[in-house]
């Protein structure tokens, strides 16, 4: 079937599917109220491949400090060192407001892990992370957008899956639809106290959509009704929640949102750029620990925010690959291999630092010069889907790779 787009140019929202089917065109959102509690997971791209190895610190690893001169983090127990987790790795010190969620045993770190392809192309890399076929360049649809459609909703919603991008990210486009949506605050269309432009725009593009589109356009309008009754503009965090004034600080307030208005969220997605430190990377203080800084806040909120839906609910960062592990000349790092994820909540097995450590001396580096991959990024997302999410059979998400729970790294019992 062709692909169907619907946008509203205001740039606030984005309603992208390839190939509706008919039946799902009279679908609307949960009904305010529902009780059901499916499982959730959201995702968090950090673009532009973040520095594992000073995210998440071997300070147990002497050649981790011979290769660092300048931008190592300090042990920890000295000024700006380390948060110390297992005696090993510790988290960057910019990461300290996560300690609590590692010491509770919500938090998990999965080492030395990524793609087995050995581009260090952020495009190339990306495209593979997000389509979950490494090397395959050819692949048309995103990984979770494969999970949609092996995962048959048991109702319907048109915010099942949504981004809080400007637009939909390579991992939810395909077939089955999904939603961009940049400010929820400006989900629709405003004109006067009384919403008269509201009313007559939606009449008159509605039925066009209907005409031309064949009623795709009327599952926008679905959805502009069904959050209206959230009222984004009035929302307040709660349980005392402070997000970052970031855009990505409002994006993960925005997802929230979402998850705390019961429209059916099951999917949700945002990204963060600022991770590429060839320059001037910095140790604990610095370009790096600005941005882990802003991360961690973010993060660090949106747990507190959801609560008890956090039981539910999974957390899982990433970036396209890590950086090496010598710092180049201008104290920064260039494109790297392995790196490390993490992933909060939803019955995690928290409070330790899976996958095999390959270690940093000059022959166990990859190529010589990068973190070794010993955990195949598709391992991470397999066990998310199997053991979280409940897929039976995860083989259709990742075509061509052999999903094994003898692979997986642990992450859940």
């Amino acid at each position: 079937m062709q692909s169907r787009r619907v946008f509203l140019r205001s740039g606030a929202f984005a309603l992208v599917s390839l190939g509706f089917a008919p039946s799902f065109l009279a679908r609307t959102a949960f009904a305010a109220g529902t009780s059901r509690r499916a499982k959730r997971l959201i995702a968090i791209f950090q673009r532009g491949a973040v520095d594992g190895l000073n995210v998440v610190v071997p300070f147990g690893e002497a050649d981790y400090y011979r290769s660092r001169p300048s931008i190592a983090i300090p042990r920890p127990g000295t000024a700006d060192g380390a948060v110390s987790l297992d005696g090993f790795f510790g988290l960057n010190p910019r990461l300290a407001p996560l300690k609590a969620l590692w010491d509770s045993r919500d938090l998990a770190i999965v080492h030395a892990c990524g793609s087995p392809d050995s581009t260090r192309s952020h495009f190339d890399a990306q495209d593979y992370m997000e389509t979950g076929t490494p090397g395959v360049k050819s692949t048309s649809d995103g990984w979770l957008n494969r999970y949609l459609q092996v995962r048959k909703a048991e109702t319907e919603s048109s915010f099942r899956a949504v981004a809080l991008t400007p637009q939909l990210p390579r991992m939810l486009q395909g077939p089955a639809p999904a939603l961009a949506v940049s400010q929820l605050a400006q989900f629709g269309i405003r004109g006067g106290p009384n919403g008269g432009l509201d009313a007559f725009f939606e009449a008159e593009y509605a039925a066009a959509a209907d005409r031309i589109l064949n009623g795709v356009g009327r599952e926008a309008f679905d959805a502009m009704k069904t959050l209206k009754v959230a009222d984004p503009t009035k929302y307040q965090p709660e349980h005392g929640a402070m997000y970052p004034a970031s855009p990505f600080g409002q994006a993960l307030k925005q997802i929230a949102q979402l998850a705390k208005a019961d429209v059916g969220l099951e999917l949700a997605f945002a990204d963060v750029g600022g991770w590429d430190t060839h320059v001037n990377q910095g140790a604990a203080q610095g370009q790096l620990a600005g941005r882990l800084d802003d991360f961690s806040r973010s993060l660090a909120a949106l747990v507190t925010e959801l609560g008890d839906q956090m039981g539910d609910t999974v957390v899982l960062t990433m970036s396209e690959f890590g950086r090496a592990v010598n710092e180049n000349g201008n104290r920064g790092t260039d494109h790297g291999h392995g790196n490390a994820m993490i992933a909060i909540g939803g019955g995690v097995r928290g409070g330790k630092v899976y996958g095999r450590w390959p270690g940093l001396a000059a022959h166990q580096r990859y190529d010589g010069r990068d973190l070794a991959v010993t955990t195949d990024f598709r391992d991470v997302f397999g066990e998310i889907v199997v053991r979280h999410m409940g897929v039976a059979n995860p083989q259709a998400i990742f075509p061509g790779y052999p999903v094994q729970p003898s692979k997986f790294p642990g992450l859940f019992a």
